[in-house]
């Protein structure tokens, strides 16, 4: 794992076509936007975990 500290407005790329921007950051709170192309999925890790559980089991 990448960690980085990063201050409001700053922005880093993952690949060519990612980019994360710091939106802001108050107390524990950090708001990012995220640039992708449509193609690419975004989705917070917890949503993605409850869109597995929620999946038919053979």
């Amino acid at each position: 794992m990448l960690v980085l500290n990063r201050t409001p407005g700053q922005v880093f790329t993952i690949g060519d076509d990612i980019s994360i921007t710091i939106v802001s950051v108050n107390g524990k709170n950090v708001r990012v936007g995220i640039e992708a192309p449509r193609e690419v999925t975004v989705l917070r890790a917890e949503l993605e975990k409850r869109a597995d559980d929620s999946k038919p089991r053979d």
